[in-house]
């Protein structure tokens, strides 16, 4: 192998970003400021990584990119490891890599999700309250909803992702 195969792309040699359809937070500030004040209201009191886990676990299944760059920066940021976030996609093969309440919580993302596989499971239900206290688990349950609906947002309206800095702006 060359050294010219190892090396990433220049900037010139990548596609073009494509171009956002929209600005929510522009054409509906109440409504991209409720969101904001959801999402703040969930991370009160919840361990960062798994935060940041339910969030990339989530937006893999939404194909959200926006997203996806945002969580897994901010992952990083809370101390995260590239090998966590890059095994997250495939954690059944890899779960020797999360603990059990991870898991719970991963399956517990998935099954919120994905609600067109029908309901959550009660298996999926019971592992997550096994791991979590009722009160932590609403906030979790919060969580994987409101990363649904910041994900809809982001790929409705095609939000560009590559721009964000963890501890800047989020939107």
């Amino acid at each position: 192998m060359t050294t010219d195969e190892t090396q990433p792309p220049a900037p010139s040699d990548l596609c073009a970003e494509h171009t956002p359809r929209m600005n929510m937070a522009r054409h509906v500030p109440e409504i991209y400021k409720a969101v904001v004040a959801l999402e703040t209201a969930t991370r009160k009191g919840m361990d960062p990584v798994l935060l940041e886990l339910v969030k990339i676990r989530a937006s893999q299944l939404n194909h959200c990119a926006f997203c996806l760059d945002m969580h897994t920066k901010d992952a990083l940021a809370a101390g995260e490891s590239v090998q966590r976030i890059v095994q997250l996609s495939a954690w059944e093969e890899s779960r020797h890599f999360y603990t059990e309440r991870e898991i719970a919580a991963i399956e517990l993302t998935e099954a919120v999700t994905v609600l067109t596989d029908g309901f959550v499971p009660d298996e999926v239900y019971e592992r997550a309250a096994k791991h979590f206290g009722e009160q932590e688990l609403a906030q979790l349950i919060a969580v994987i909803a409101t990363i649904n609906v910041w994900n809809r947002f982001a790929v409705t309206t095609r939000m560009v992702p590559g721009g964000y800095t963890p501890g800047g702006p989020r939107g």
